[in-house]
């Protein structure tokens, strides 16, 4: 099997291994129906953003 040649610098390394460090987004909670959802987006249970509907809410199964 083929050996590198040079060792790799410390720096190419860092960059390398930079993504494996990366944290999760943080959630925030619904106004109209205090679930968590992701920051700036329409809440998936709910379908509301900002005071407007965006799709359909999934109804309640019984």
């Amino acid at each position: 099997m083929p050996n590198p040649k040079r060792r790799h610098s410390k720096r190419r390394t860092a960059l390398r291994r930079s993504h494996d460090f990366l944290t999760t987004s943080s959630l925030s909670v619904c106004p109209n129906c205090q679930e968590k959802k992701l920051p700036h987006r329409a809440c998936p249970k709910c379908k509301q953003y900002d005071g407007r509907v965006y799709g359909e809410a999934k109804e309640a199964v019984s």
